[in-house]
């Protein structure tokens, strides 16, 4: 224990009490019952025959008990019943009475104190009514009963009323600790939601922008390289590759703008908060989100790019649900699948054959991207590779509960697989 807390133990209150307020009240009461006692104790001495010295010391013990209280109701009740023949410890009777009522003792032995007490008043007061004046004894019977409820019945409700009303305030202090706990609990689960959602909003940024870039640029890449081969030799052929360069840099940037304006553009709050508490709650989003995004439509066009670059692919699609246009996330899926897939052959497998096949069947559509033996150098146009794309993949298609296969074949290529459920 530190100096600190050995001051803040003694500087707390003693024994049993809470606060300090307690043991001076306590104490204070104590210090009147005894005083009380030990007056009313001179005539009990001299009624009884004993030494008066005996009397007041008797009386200011049996007084100086209601110190104990707090801690021990029950006896200091105890107490006051057994001086009551004595006619003493009235404060002592009654304070005992209110903190017995007002403790966490069982009711029912509540109500056996103090209908012993209220018996015991009775008995005294009859007793010492019946030999002081002569009345009737009807009137002595009522006048004694009167005197006892007073004495006991009132600071009994009174002990019943605080104590239930101290009980009902620890009550309400526990809830609301309660409600502050699962407040703060319920605050660092948003926080840690309101995380994960912003890290998966990066996730899926950075996916798009893989997706999006890497793929026009090393088309350009490999424009390029052709343009620096036969530039001196075919002068025809290098302007068209670099009219082709010139085009894939302006789609790059183009989806790129149109990119960075989404990120740019500051939704509503309640937007906002209602899309945070949809990703936290709901788990991963779609792929593209709501906006606007490239479809299975668009694979003839993506296909014949990467054929004017140099490659050899061949399109088959399948199925007799070519031309129906799926879900918004499903079809941006499906682009993304076959654009990256084709990036890598780019990258390498330079000459390759390449089939790319796309079957609609009930329920979901497949996507299929295979590449037979490199011909040509796995280098050869200098693409470099950051190990994202298949992993992209992945966590695309198994973000809308899809199935993703990567791996190479027997026939020394590559197969690229997906199969995306459509409802």
């Amino acid at each position: 224990m530190t100096s600190t807390g050995e001051e803040q133990g003694r500087a707390g209150p003693p024994l049993w009490w809470t606060r300090r307020r307690d043991v001076v009240v306590d104490v204070a009461l104590a210090t009147v019952s005894a005083a009380e006692c030990a007056w009313e104790g001179v005539r009990f001495a001299r009624e009884a025959g004993i030494p008066v010295a005996a009397g007041v010391l008797f009386g200011a013990v049996v007084g100086a008990t209601l110190v104990l209280r707090r801690r021990w109701p029950i006896a200091v009740v105890l107490v006051g019943i057994a001086v009551a023949p004595a006619e003493t410890g009235f404060l002592l009777s009654v304070v005992g009475m209110y903190s017995l009522a007002s403790s966490e003792v069982p009711r029912r032995i509540i109500a056996a104190l103090a209908s012993m007490s209220l018996l015991a008043t009775f008995v005294v007061m009859y007793l010492k009514t019946r030999g002081d004046v002569e009345a009737d004894p009807s009137l002595v019977v009522a006048l004694s009963g009167f005197v006892a409820v007073a004495l006991t019945v009132p600071p009994v409700l009174l002990g019943l009323y605080i104590g239930a009303r101290r009980r009902l305030m620890e009550s309400l202090q526990e809830r609301a600790d309660s409600l502050e706990r699962e407040l703060s609990l319920l605050a660092d689960r948003a926080e840690e939601r309101a995380e994960w959602a912003r890290t998966e909003e990066r996730t899926r940024i950075a996916r798009e922008m893989h997706d999006v870039v890497a793929h026009r640029v090393s088309l350009m890449v490999v424009h390029a390289a052709a343009l620096e081969a036969v530039a001196a030799k075919d002068p025809a052929r290098a302007a068209k590759n670099a009219a082709l360069v010139g085009d894939m840099g302006r789609q790059a940037l183009t989806e790129l703008r149109e990119m960075l304006g989404v990120l740019r553009a500051a939704p509503k709050p309640a937007v906002a908060v209602a899309a945070a508490v949809a990703v936290a709650t709901a788990g991963p989003v779609g792929v593209g989100g709501a906006e606007e995004g490239p479809t299975l439509a668009e694979l003839e066009a993506l296909v014949g790019q990467s054929r004017a670059a140099g490659m050899a692919v061949e399109m088959v699609v399948q199925g007799d649900g070519a031309g129906t246009v799926y879900a918004a996330e499903v079809e941006q899926t499906a682009y993304r699948v076959v654009q990256e897939a084709l990036t890598n052959c780019h990258k390498h497998a330079p000459g390759a054959r390449v089939v790319v096949r796309v079957a609609h069947r009930e329920g979901e559509v497949a996507m299929q991207v295979e590449n037979g033996p490199c011909e040509g150098a796995a280098d050869g146009v200098g693409l470099p590779s950051g190990g994202n794309g298949l992993v992209g993949m992945r966590e695309r298609v198994l973000g809308l509960g899809g199935v993703f296969v990567s791996g190479p074949t027997d026939a020394g290529g590559f197969r690229v697989s997906a199969v995306l459920p459509v409802r």
